[in-house]
């Protein structure tokens, strides 16, 4: 009995240890995010320090720390978890991507970014792939599967292009930033769609009939989740449409939506589709119509609410890479090859300039054949900067190499160490070294502020029935369709440019017809007298 009564003071106490550490991490971590903030606020100024970069610098200090205090057996504050990552703290930035995103700009360039997104993605994957293959079975790093290789390009296929977009002004150039946004989500999107769809294969023997399932099931990813983030967006602006929970509880207008978004990523994963497609265009959907049918106050909250949570997320997940890149584990495994290891993160980065440049230049060459005002093109500048903008590796590729190449954040082979400890330093040099070239590189490349402001003034007044955008905000009337003496394109560019005209006049037919009585939205949302929305309806009518 007394035995018994010591194991179990013993096991109580060891738990209480156990939460107690816990207590002491999650205090240690919150204080550094707190930390970043502040001082990313004291650098608000430089454009050459951003909150990514910081975030990294204190997390690589914190590592350093710790790593001194606990004699070299740890850096971690937390033990890092893909679940951890792709479900709790990736869903909250995508879904702000697609709810703050400027419809007009997204899906004026819509073809474009799909082009850069989709298919540049896919031109990046099969050349790292590729030279993945050759180079690392030459240096003999491990035991390296096809689908290790396979996966190795998805990983380094994508992009981080927060530290340029940071740097662009969004008014000053919204062609580039809009082609540099819209791309980064796509490319993100796509990347893990591939990586989803190489594991689900077994690609040891590759055959016509593998390869063709393995295109049909890359399509259906892609097409299926897209409409499951628009069905999950259509529904919630259905139901708080018709029940209008603004006339008692704002508070369960924001809840509904922060939970219908964060169900649809669940939902995704749930059928092995990709969440971040589904989250993204959730959030478009939302913006255009739910966000109309909640009250002014909630408008409000939403938009800081969803902001807020993007911003924290990504503080934390660069806080962790920057103290994850001193993990003593995998760093002591490949000590025997340093050399090796240095190889393989070089080759990583030649393949990812290559892989860029390869797509980058060419299908920009094919848009401006589409494009007829010299302002619509994107210059040899523009292009350059679109390339550099995608040269910077991130947290998608950390969690995909984890989840690949690691068990629960450990790995024990060779191989797979060596491309942990190469991929965290591709993120890391990519980050901090092109991030910090980032601000002269822009300054020099993109035009003087009178040829912006020139630029500006010509478009604006551009004929607005060919560049109007798919999902106009009611700023796009008729009258804009009335316009004399406007040349139209020819067959070829009407099939290729930015939406025009004809599809614009349609899609606002049909969606004032049928969408926007159904699913609310700017102009037909109920309005009850007194309430915040009665004025906003009026003032739209009005236009």
């Amino acid at each position: 009995m007394a035995i018994e009564l010591s194991n179990l003071m013993e096991r109580s106490l060891s738990m209480l240890s156990s939460d107690h550490k816990s207590v002491v991490s999650m205090n240690l971590f919150v204080a550094l995010l707190c930390a970043c903030i502040v001082i990313g606020h004291l650098l608000e100024e430089n454009r050459w320090m951003n909150e990514s970069i910081t975030a990294l610098i204190i997390g690589l200090c914190t590592g350093i720390v710790i790593l001194l205090t606990t004699n070299g057996t740890s850096s971690h504050v937390l033990m890092f978890s893909e679940d951890l990552f792709f479900i709790y703290l990736l869903p909250p930035i995508i879904f702000n991507a697609g709810f703050q995103v400027k419809k007009k700009q997204f899906f004026r360039n819509f073809m474009t970014i799909m082009l850069f997104g989709a298919v540049g993605t896919l031109i990046s994957f099969v050349i790292i792939s590729a030279g993945a293959v050759h180079f690392f079975k030459q240096m003999n790093i491990g035991t390296l599967k096809i689908g290790d290789y396979l996966a190795i390009g998805a990983i380094f296929a994508a992009t981080d292009s927060v530290c340029t977009l940071q740097v662009l002004n969004q008014d000053e150039t919204p062609l580039l930033y809009s082609l540099v946004f819209g791309e980064g989500v796509v490319n993100d999107a796509t990347s893990v769609v591939l990586f989803n769809a190489i594991q689900s294969f077994d690609l040891s023997h590759i055959n016509l009939s593998i390869a063709l399932k393995f295109v049909g099931s890359f399509f259906y990813l892609f097409i299926a989740s897209t409409m499951l983030g628009v069905i999950a967006g259509l529904l919630s602006a259905f139901i708080i449409k018709k029940l209008y929970m603004g006339r008692h509880s704002t508070d369960r207008e924001v809840a509904l939506m922060i939970l219908m978004a964060y169900l649809s990523y669940m939902l995704a994963e749930l059928f092995y589709l990709s969440g971040i497609l589904t989250v993204f265009f959730c959030g478009i959907v939302m913006s255009h119509y739910t966000w109309h049918n909640v009250t002014e106050s909630s408008r409000v909250t939403t938009k800081h609410a969803f902001a807020t949570l993007s911003f924290v997320a990504e503080i934390f997940i660069f806080l962790y890479v920057g103290m994850d890149a001193l993990d003593i584990e995998k760093w002591r495994v490949v000590r025997d090859s340093p050399g090796k290891s240095v190889g393989v993160s070089a080759i990583l980065l030649g393949l990812v300039l290559l892989g860029r440049a390869a797509f980058v230049f060419p299908l920009s060459f094919l848009s401006n054949l589409t494009k007829k005002s010299s302002h619509e093109k994107i210059g040899l500048k523009q292009q350059l900067t679109i390339w550099w903008a995608g040269l910077m590796r991130g947290a998608v590729s950390m969690a995909l190499a984890y989840k690949q190449f690691t068990s629960s954040g450990h790995t024990k082979l060779h191989g797979n160490a060596i491309m942990i400890t190469s991929t965290i330093t591709v993120v890391l040099f990519s980050t901090v070294v092109f991030g910090l070239m980032t601000q002269p590189l822009v300054r020099i490349l993109l035009p003087s502020s009178k040829n912006l402001s020139r630029m500006l003034s010509d478009e604006s007044s551009t004929p607005k029935s060919f560049i109007v955008p798919l999902l106009g905000n009611g700023q796009g009337s008729e009258a804009d369709l009335k316009t004399p003496n406007v040349t139209r394109p020819t067959s070829l560019r009407m099939l290729l440019a930015t939406p025009s005209h004809t599809v614009h006049h349609y899609w606002r037919k049909f969606d004032d017809a049928f969408m926007r009585p159904v699913f609310g939205g700017r102009g037909f949302v109920p309005v009850v007298p007194g309430s915040p929305l009665e004025q906003s309806v009026h003032q739209w009518q009005q236009q």
